[in-house]
């Protein structure tokens, strides 16, 4: 770096000059803006193409001397404390500014040292743009993290576009760079451009709260004016346990559930229609800023911007906030896994790899052609930790689902012989990863009481949902993706084969306590020719819907959470398609709204009945009747409340009804049947058992005869409970 000259009349080298009128220099605040001679001050200023360049301070106005390529010197005799930069151009015209240069930087010590820590938990507050009052000006400061940069700049539509007099000054060893810029307020747009070893780079900023729709891609200063009203939600929120309470979650793509719908104009049909259905949350595939639609949110490219496809961060706060008020959950997708190779987003951000692992038999998706987080990077690790507490601390959030836990867990995943690279002690786990799960887990619970992590692991790794401190991922949930595949397999079977294959439908109630679990029917399981929930099943149309009306009251009785992405409620027959909306339509069918009249049924009966719920996570809270009945296709099951409250669920999965099926209950009595997937009213053929049997006891225990419908679930609770 050059000295500061003491004499004003001072002059630089050609290569000084060159470096500070174009943005190239990584400190040029050491030249730039007032500094101190023995005669008082010298400022120092950028203007290219200017005809005359005075400084006003206080009173008085100095004219600067053209030192070269833009850069302007004036002498001032006594102190400076502010001052105002007045530029006249050839034209006539004239521009009056505060300089970025003559302010102190806008992120302290300590935020730096918590930063190259990674214990930044709040790191959105000091990067990216925040709108600020700075040394009693209003402004924008810029700051980034581009630790291989040998200069930044800021370019955007407070300049021009041109970032030449707008280079920001590196902090150090942090890699860490900032400029405050007093002319930029909320709704600019802007980038960063970065100098690597290759030339110039132009990118989104990593930390941006909001971005431009796609396919533009700038990102946008944003300054969030919400006034919240859910506190009654938040309060209670602090004192309950998602994970003892009743989910019955609604998973749903925002752009496609009804065409055209943004954050806000959604609110009241979807408010109006979880209300009606009995979910109790909502989750969003996700909604960060994504550059390609068909990715479905799962390619992030603004981990800190909500999409503009559908309105403004304050547009989807206003949806949370009205979700909240009418007592509904949010949870959201979130993609820590991986992130595309777009030139403009996080990939070689300063020119070579910085948010991705440089070695690509750890940095690389072969599948997806996507990058993968270096883990085991602080600063890397920190962006994500704080990603995650960004949407609970800013969007109010109740629960993040992580996507492709399995992707992070192993390190040969998706992998041959050859393209991986073992850890430390030569295994395939991915240990940095593992810790970065860690870390954000407990970070999160830690934070914020009441709200849920949830895995997207399709393993059998252990420990997922067990506590960190014994050792675990610390997840409250993971999606049982075993017992999806095998009761998937199962009910796709024509009835007839179906003994056959008892196992399918019974095994996962072998390991249904060793994991705390969401039973999910997701997204993924019917797009890319797996067709729609209704179209797997065997048989004509009526059999198809009867199926599915038998396996979703199976799925709420079984022992977890339950997931259902958005139109398997009312038996959508084609595949989902991101493009375009649900067949809403089919409601005008009586089979279609007669499935849709049982999930709100469904809904109803397991919030009322502590006993499909309270328990999930214990074996206590489940008892086995008949699991062995392979010639009937039938399986039979209690589940207990803590308050020792049954509810006896009986399931058909054959094509014909069982009569005088012989049922043990846990005590002898009148038995109300709670609900029925048969009954006419859910388009069903009415075999039951008129609302209630009677259990008789006998020397075996109390038994009742009773009627289980063809591809039919039936519950039973003692009467008057």
């Amino acid at each position: 770096m050059p000295d500061l000259p003491h004499d004003p009349q001072q002059q630089f080298s050609q290569g000084d000059l060159d470096r500070f009128a174009y943005g190239s220099d990584p400190a040029p605040h050491s030249v730039l803006g007032a500094h101190e001679v023995e005669s008082g001050h010298v400022v120092r200023v950028v203007r290219h193409l200017a005809a005359r360049v005075i400084i006003e301070s206080g009173e008085s106005q100095y004219d600067a001397e053209h030192l070269g390529v833009g850069v302007w010197q004036a002498a001032i005799p006594g102190p400076v404390t502010d001052y105002t930069v007045t530029t006249e151009y050839d034209d006539g015209s004239r521009w009056s500014a505060q300089d970025p240069y003559r302010f102190t930087p806008t992120i302290g010590e300590f935020a730096l040292h918590l930063w190259g820590e990674g214990r930044l938990e709040e790191a959105w507050r000091e990067l990216g743009a925040r709108v600020m009052e700075h040394e009693g000006v209003e402004g924008v400061s810029f700051t980034v993290w581009a630790p291989h940069a040998r200069a930044v700049r800021v370019c955007g539509d407070f300049n021009n576009w041109d970032g030449t007099g707008h280079a920001l000054r590196t902090m150090g060893s942090s890699g860490i760079w900032e400029l405050f810029v007093p002319q930029a307020h909320s709704g600019h747009r802007y980038k960063f451009t970065l100098l690597g070893a290759d030339g110039w780079v132009e990118k989104a900023d990593p930390f941006a709260r909001r971005a431009e729709e796609a396919p533009a891609t700038a990102s946008i200063v944003h300054d969030s004016r919400f006034e919240w009203s859910d506190d009654e939600w938040m309060s209670a929120r602090k004192s309950a346990d998602p994970h003892e309470g009743p989910m019955s979650i609604y998973e749903m793509h925002l752009g496609s559930w009804r065409d055209g719908r943004s954050y806000r104009s959604i609110a009241d049909d979807l408010i109006d229609y979880l209300a009606d259905t009995g979910f109790t949350h909502v989750e969003f595939m996700p909604l960060a800023e994504h550059p390609y639609g068909p990715s479905w949110g799962y390619q992030v490219t603004g981990y800190y911007a909500p999409s503009a496809r559908w309105g403004s961060p304050d547009d989807l706060r206003y949806l949370i906030d009205r979700l909240h008020r009418a007592g509904f959950g949010v949870i959201l997708d979130w993609v820590p896994a991986h992130f595309p190779k777009d030139e403009w987003a996080l990939a070689n951000f300063d020119g070579q790899p910085c948010f991705e692992h440089p070695d690509p038999r750890r940095g690389e998706h072969p599948d997806w052609g996507t990058l993968i987080f270096d883990y085991g990077r602080k600063e890397v690790k920190n962006f994500l930790v704080a990603n995650a507490n960004y949407w609970f601390e800013e969007f109010h959030i109740d629960g993040l689902r992580v996507d492709a836990v399995a992707s992070m867990l192993y390190l040969d995943y998706s992998r041959e012989e050859g393209e991986w690279l073992p850890n430390q002690f030569g295994g395939r786990e991915n240990l940095d990863a593992i810790e970065f799960l860690k870390e954000v887990n407990a970070t999160v619970y830690k934070r914020y009481p009441g709200v849920i992590m949830i895995a997207e692991e399709s393993t059998s790794f252990a420990g997922i949902t067990h506590p960190t401190d014994h050792g675990g991922i610390g997840f409250g949930a993971k999606w049982n993706m075993g017992w999806m595949h095998d009761s998937l397999q199962y009910v796709q079977r024509d009835p007839v084969h179906r003994a056959y294959h008892h196992g399918e439908i019974t095994f996962s109630f072998l390991y249904a306590f060793s994991e705390s679990f969401v039973l999910p029917i997701s997204h993924d399981e019917v797009v890319h020719g797996k067709g729609s929930l209704a179209a797997k099943m065997p048989g004509d149309h009526w059999q198809r819907i009867a199926n599915v009306r038998g396996y979703l009251t199976f799925m709420w009785a079984h022992p977890g959470k339950q997931l259902l992405f958005m139109g398997q409620e009312f038996g959508q027959l084609s595949e989902w398609s991101e493009a375009r909306s649900l067949d809403w339509w089919l409601l005008d069918q009586p089979l279609h709204s007669g499935l849709q009249s049982l999930v709100r049924e469904l809904n109803r009966v397991y919030r009322d009945q502590p006993a499909l719920w309270s328990r999930d996570n214990e074996a206590a809270g489940f008892s086995w009747i008949d699991g062995g009945n392979a010639g009937d296709n039938v399986i039979a099951f209690t589940r207990w409340s803590r308050d020792g409250d049954p509810v006896t669920c009986v399931h058909n999965f054959s094509g014909r009804p069982v009569d005088d099926y012989r049922l043990a209950l846990p005590r002898a009595g009148r038995w109300q049947e709670l609900l029925n997937s048969d009954a006419v009213e859910f388009g069903g053929s009415g075999v039951g058992n008129l609302g209630a049997v009677d259990a008789h006891e006998s020397p075996e225990g109390a038994f009742a005869t009773v009627r289980v419908p063809p591809f039919g679930g039936v519950y039973f609770a003692p009467a008057g409970d």
